[in-house]
Formats: C-alpha cells, sequence, structure tokens
C-alpha cells in the first residue's frame, strides 16, 4: 500500500491507542475528509458518535502543528489526509459459568490527520 503523498508544507498530528475500533473511527473520518477545518469542526460538533471526540483533539492538535511550525492561516486549511488504524487489542476476561473465562477483546486505533492550505492539495 503506497503511503499517501506528504508536502513540507502539510502539518500532521497523531492520535495513539485510542480506545475505539478502526471502523467506527473511519466512518467519522470520511465524513471530514476534503473539508474545511471550520466545516469539519461543525460537522464534528453535531455528529452522535462517540469518536468525535479523540477526532476533534487531533484534528485541533494538527492545526495548532500547522500555525505554529509553519505559519499557515487556520482559516485556508482544508483536511486533506485522515486515516484509522488498527491499534493493539486490550484483553480482559469475563468470568461466565462452570469455571470458564470469555475474552473480550477491547479495541483501539491510531488517528492520523493531515491539513494543508487548499492551493496545494
Amino acid at each position: 500500500m503506497d503511503s499517501p503523498s506528504i508536502t513540507s508544507s502539510q502539518a500532521i498530528a497523531h492520535g495513539r491507542r485510542i480506545r475505539g475500533s478502526a471502523s467506527k473511527v473511519r466512518r467519522v473520518l470520511d465524513q471530514i475528509r476534503g473539508k474545511s477545518y471550520r466545516e469539519a469542526l461543525i460537522m464534528l460538533e453535531f455528529m452522535p458518535y462517540r469518536s468525535t471526540g479523540p477526532i476533534t483533539k487531533v484534528l485541533r492538535s494538527a492545526v495548532a502543528n500547522a500555525e505554529h511550525n509553519l505559519g499557515l492561516d487556520a482559516a485556508n486549511l482544508i483536511i486533506n489526509q485522515a486515516n484509522a488504524d488498527m491499534g493493539a487489542s486490550m484483553k480482559r476476561y469475563r468470568p461466565r459459568a462452570q469455571g470458564r473465562a470469555f475474552a473480550i477483546k477491547k479495541q483501539t486505533c491510531h488517528i492520523t490527520i493531515g491539513v494543508a492550505t487548499q492551493a496545494q492539495t
């Protein structure tokens, strides 16, 4: 799988080991990919999914990286990269009848969001 093209004027932020499955996070990331920063924040605020909290946090971090490290204006930024990959599963066990144990896998994911100015996408 080819990695997405990363330009020098793109700011990236990562959220590692976020609780929640990657498929449920991708459902939200697919809706904000390609949108402007302001529009994405409004969409995330009113979506009924639990994963919007960590995604908003990573998005704000990516924009802060763009402002601080690259000197870009937040009003001109769009989301050009948004990925969710599987992380390690936390393994827990629930007691069951007759002394048996039932395995529970609590999934985690890694969120990556990249922002760039509109002219560079």
